[in-house]
């Protein structure tokens, strides 16, 4: 059983972004077994849902990846592709609706590839145990601390024997190419793909707040940051620690999707901080600088600002602030590195 400090670590490395996920690219490239449910499931948004009557011509459905009930000696694993290589601070091994047919261990092993990589020159690579082999328990979510400093490419999980799981988490830090960072063209300092992280915001009921940074626009209203309706006067905010320090030369605030509780106005402020800050709500020594005045906002509409903007740093992190209250599906932060 965990301790309370391991369980506010668990809770910690959970905040950070899903380096893994489907929707920022990660993939299931193999698995030796996927006879009941397929390896792509293990990447895919929620935790998965039960249909108790659906079953397929192999057997019941499930919302996850399952193998078969092993007969021989081994175990089987699923080796998966990081859709935003970096630093692993913890996984989660979700067993979420499976409580007779999952694992009795788990483990992962890490992997840093330059380049492409075949199938074939993975299943044979030396890979470097980043988990040790863990017990679990069914129709939870299994979170496991990852010591590692290293930056990781793919991951295998292996499953002793066999059995389901339903969703494979992944979370950490990005390692950005610092090249593409350093050119003399604009970059987006935000995005998650660029090492941009969402430090904290105030309120993200409705809406994640790493979704704010995703690559892409927002596929539905489901994929931006939203809060909820706010009774009580004030404004909502969110912070991103830019990919690193930079002057601020284009500002997109879209609030694709959004139609009916999108914010009536929104404001971005910049600050410069030599040293990393947790607590953002309560910090009384940062001078905010302000990027962007307040703004009206449209619904569902992709707004951009370069003409109206005041100052341009270099700035460390960013402030949206958005008033009362609503959803913003992307901000995107384009500049020069320091």
């Amino acid at each position: 059983m965990q301790t309370p400090e391991e369980g506010k670590v668990r809770v910690a490395f959970a905040e950070l972004i899903d380096l893994a996920a489907e929707k920022v690219g990660g993939r299931a490239l193999y698995a030796n077994d996927e006879f009941f449910a397929p390896k792509e499931n293990l990447l895919k948004p929620g935790r998965g849902v039960f249909i108790p009557d659906k079953y397929t011509e192999f057997g019941k459905w499930m919302d996850g990846w399952e193998t078969r009930r092993k007969r021989v000696p081994g175990h089987d694993f699923c080796i998966l592709q990081l859709g935003l290589p970096g630093t692993i601070r913890g996984v989660n091994v979700d067993t979420n609706h499976f409580v007779g047919n999952f694992p009795e261990y788990a483990s992962v092993d890490a992997l840093e590839v330059r380049g492409e990589a075949t199938v074939e020159s993975l299943v044979a690579a030396a890979w470097t145990p980043i988990v040790p082999r863990t017990k679990l328990v069914g129709g939870t979510q299994n979170y496991l601390p990852v010591a590692s400093e290293a930056r990781w490419t793919h991951l295998r999980l292996n499953i002793f024997p066999d059995g389901g799981v339903a969703r494979f988490r992944v979370h950490g830090v990005v390692r950005p190419d610092l090249e593409k960072l350093r050119s003399s063209e604009l970059v987006d300092l935000a995005a998650a793909e660029n090492g941009g992280i969402v430090v904290t915001c105030n309120d993200s009921f409705f809406g994640p707040k790493d979704n704010l940074i995703l690559p892409g626009r927002a596929p539905t209203m489901g994929d931006g940051w939203e809060t909820r309706r706010k009774r009580v006067p004030g404004f909502d905010w969110i912070v991103v620690k830019l990919a690193t320090a930079g002057t601020v030369q284009r500002v997109e605030v879209d609030t694709n999707h959004f139609k009916g509780n999108f914010p009536d106005t929104c404001s971005l402020e910049g600050c410069f901080l030599k040293e990393d800050l947790l607590d953002f709500a309560n910090a009384r020594d940062i001078t905010w600088q302000e990027i962007l005045p307040r703004t009206k906002l449209q619904a569902s509409h992709r707004h951009f600002y370069e003409q109206e903007l005041r100052e341009k740093g270099p700035f460390t992190h960013v402030r949206l602030n958005i008033f009362p209250d609503g959803g913003i599906s992307r901000l995107r932060v384009h500049g020069r590195a320091a």
